[in-house]
């Protein structure tokens, strides 16, 4: 049996009903899955509109209802929402409502065993606040409070690199504070045992060092020295094919060379820069430390451009492909 996965239509105002038109109405999408949408149909009817897209979008009430067919998309409505009321392209309250209300009821779905994964669209942060969720700043934050798992991490990945990240939603200086021993072990531990489930392999994880050149003995930084190398002989010894840390400058060429399956990114920017560079177009996120898959799309709500046919929908055809390679159990690792 396909496995059937909710696409999460993301904030209605920004690029995520065009994305689920382009991306689910593509030739093949429903040789391996079966997708539906959780949403509302008017947003993806204006997005058919908007980009000329020849498919038909068809409202189910219940998951028995997803017959995935060529030029047919599925859609679920949990909310009765008002599309025309927004403004496309603008930040709102209501849509930020929305995009929580898609979000959370794909994960009860997925709690409940009644699909195999979840795939996300965009969200908005500002919004997201305006709505009134305050400690939700993004869709982990949400999928932590949901499924009350005490460790999460984000893994991005494109073709040819995947990076873990120790932080992502903290600031410059908290993700400093926040390299210490434990967490490194913590943090390698779940990312080693996830790419290994996803993969059914051993993968070779690399760490980046947090300064330059590594700290140069200790004359640029001692985090190397007291945190990172000692968690790094720790992991080692405990199994894990764990490696560095390794200058930032040169170790995601490293990993993009085929040397490591994965490399451990220390903050946000370190990480996210990296797989951006490489192949922003089609890159992923999955969640690290929850009861199921979810993958999502890499770019945000792109406010600039919405309503104006012009995103890529690279991203959630590779967020669908990887949560199926994913469940599967059969992901690609860098081919080591």
């Amino acid at each position: 049996m396909k496995p059937l996965l909710a696409v999460t239509m993301g904030d209605p105002a920004g690029i995520g009903p065009e994305v689920c038109v382009k991306a689910l109405s593509q030739a093949g999408v429903h040789d391996s899955v079966r997708p539906f949408v959780i949403g509302n149909r008017s947003s993806l009817e204006q997005a058919l509109n908007e980009t000329g897209v020849k498919c038909a979008i068809r409202k189910i009430d219940a998951l028995e209802r997803v017959e995935p067919a060529a030029g047919v998309i599925d859609v679920l409505e949990p909310t009765a929402f008002d599309c025309g009321s927004i403004n496309i392209g603008q930040v709102s309250a209501a849509c930020g409502h929305e995009a929580v209300k898609y979000f959370e009821h794909a994960v009860e779905l997925a709690q409940r065993g009644e699909i195999q994964g979840v795939v996300t669209c965009p969200i908005n942060k500002e919004a997201v606040h305006a709505a009134g969720y305050h400690g939700d700043i993004g869709h982990q934050e949400i999928l932590a409070r949901m499924t009350g798992s005490a460790l999460t991490a984000t893994m991005l990945m494109t073709p040819g690199l995947k990076v873990a990240h120790l932080s992502t939603h903290k600031s410059l200086g908290e993700a400093v504070a926040y390299v210490k021993r434990p967490v490194l072990i913590e943090k390698l531990k779940l990312t080693a045992d996830c790419l290994s489930r996803w993969s059914s392999k051993k993968p070779k994880i690399a760490v980046a060092a947090l300064n330059p050149h590594g700290g140069e003995g200790g004359m640029l930084g001692r985090e190397e020295i007291e945190e990172i190398t000692p968690a790094v002989t720790d992991l080692q010894q405990m199994g894990y094919d764990v490696v560095g840390p390794y200058p930032a400058d040169s170790v995601f060429y490293r990993a993009i060379a085929g040397e490591f399956d994965a490399v451990m990114a220390l903050y946000h920017d370190q990480g996210h820069i990296a797989i951006k560079v490489h192949n922003f177009e089609d890159s992923i996120t999955a969640t690290m430390g929850i009861p199921f898959i979810r993958t999502s799309v890499d770019h945000g709500t792109a406010f600039d451009i919405a309503g104006k046919n012009l995103a890529d929908a690279s991203g959630l055809a590779q967020a669908l492909e990887a949560a199926v390679q994913m469940i599967d159990g059969n992901m690609l690792l860098s081919g080591r």
